[in-house]
């Protein structure tokens, strides 16, 4: 006969599997919604916002307007959750996205577009909690699994958000923005009835008297040999890209005279070039090329000449072909920068120390745009040209990490 001691722990293991299938497919979702949002929205902002009369450098602000109080609010956001739960700061991080781009796209004025900007960056940090879920709820093999999943939610969504955010303007320019709404609204009631608390009671934070933003481990942690240079190409190649992004914005309403929907698709067939970087490129380039540092110094170069070159381009189709070459140069550089950072960082310190690479590629979307916001006041064209100079600049870092690893290898180990 068999005994209530011995089906009880099966009958509990697997609701726990079935809640955490649910919460996960949740998860899912909420980084699908995440990147079409930003993916339907991006390509048409300045489209969109020109008719305000904003020009290149107002669109920068409203980028940093975002980027900088997602920057201030993530950790905060975080810090919420250890005490109050990871549910509660979801579904507000989830309703405020929903909130502000339903805000955007029913604005008078330049002031309510930099409100629902500042809005979506206040609860912008849904993409910690979300890994904090997972990391409550699944260990070891299934917690690296899981996190891939939203990996490639992402980037599905973040490929298709483009082209569908290009074919809704056809209906009017603010209907992607209400599509995007509808999407964090639809997230938000769903997670309501279907997630559930996955932080226990008793793992929950005291208040405590940390500062939510360490400046001090910032700086300190540029002083690291070898891991702090690495530090330095992240923020300087973030400044770089978003620097790009900023021009690529600009460039293709004011230069090339296109319309939001061929910018969402150009934006689209981007995000398909990203994918199969990140799904085949890199790993191509991990198993035959053994020397990472050479992988990140080619692709620094080469996306220092390319993004210098789209400065003179003065047609969609020499624009476009130079812009799929920079994709393709330019993917390696983060994933395996931040691979390099995570080999050269103790166990127990991992989430510290990317945090804090993190943090370096937020201060990249704010100092990036409004260095490119600036430029573009006096040419557009300058814009790729800093680009070019900041990957250059990038570059430089990257070989003298790469030297001091040399020289700390043969120091440690003479033979």
């Amino acid at each position: 006969m068999t005994t209530p001691a011995t089906t009880v722990p099966l009958s509990s293991s697997l609701v726990e599997a079935k809640a955490n299938q649910r919460a996960l497919f949740f998860l899912a979702a909420v980084m699908l919604v995440n990147a079409l949002s930003y993916g339907t929205i991006i390509p048409l902002l300045y489209p969109y916002t020109a008719r305000f009369g904003i020009d290149a450098f107002g669109l920068s602000m409203l980028f940093v307007s975002f980027s900088l109080f997602q920057f201030l609010a993530t950790p905060i956001i975080g810090r919420l959750s250890d005490i109050y739960g990871r549910r509660p700061l979801l579904l507000i991080s989830l309703f405020g996205t929903s909130l502000s781009l339903a805000l955007f796209a029913s604005a008078t004025s330049i002031w309510m577009l930099f409100l629902a900007r500042i809005l979506d960056g206040i609860t912008g940090g849904n993409m910690s909690v979300a890994q904090a879920v997972i990391a409550d709820r699944l260990h070891g093999k299934e917690r690296a699994k899981a996190f891939g999943l939203l990996g490639a939610s992402f980037g599905f969504g973040f490929l298709a958000g483009p082209a569908i955010g290009g074919l809704l303007s056809e209906i009017s320019l603010t209907a992607p923005f209400w599509f995007a709404s509808g999407l964090a609204l639809l997230a938000t009631v769903f997670g309501y009835f279907f997630l559930k608390e996955s932080l226990h009671p008793d793992h929950r934070s005291e208040h405590g008297t940390e500062p939510v933003l360490n400046f001090h481990k910032l700086s300190s942690a540029l002083k690291l040999p070898v891991r702090g240079l690495l530090l330095l190409t992240v923020l300087m190649t973030s400044l770089a890209h978003n620097d790009f992004i900023l021009g690529f914005q600009s460039f293709t309403n004011d230069i090339l005279k296109l319309s939001p929907k061929t910018i969402g698709l150009l934006f689209a067939s981007f995000g398909v070039v990203s994918i199969i970087m990140q799904g085949v490129g890199i790993r191509f380039l991990l198993t035959h090329v053994k020397n990472h540092e050479k992988i990140i110094l080619v692709s620094q170069i080469s996306s220092a000449v390319v993004v210098a070159a789209l400065a003179l381009t003065h047609s969609l189709l020499t624009f476009a072909a130079v812009l799929f070459f920079y994709m393709f140069v330019s993917s390696p550089i983060f994933t395996i920068v931040q691979s390099m950072i995570s080999e050269r960082t103790d166990p127990t310190k991992q989430g510290e120390v990317l945090g804090i690479s993190s943090s370096y590629m937020s201060l990249g979307q704010i100092i990036g745009p409004t260095i490119a916001g600036l430029l573009a006041l006096t040419n557009i064209r300058l814009v790729f040209v800093a680009g070019g100079l900041l990957y250059g600049i990038s570059f430089l870092i990257s070989w003298w990490a790469s030297a001091k690893a040399q020289l700390h290898a043969r120091v440690t180990d003479p033979s």
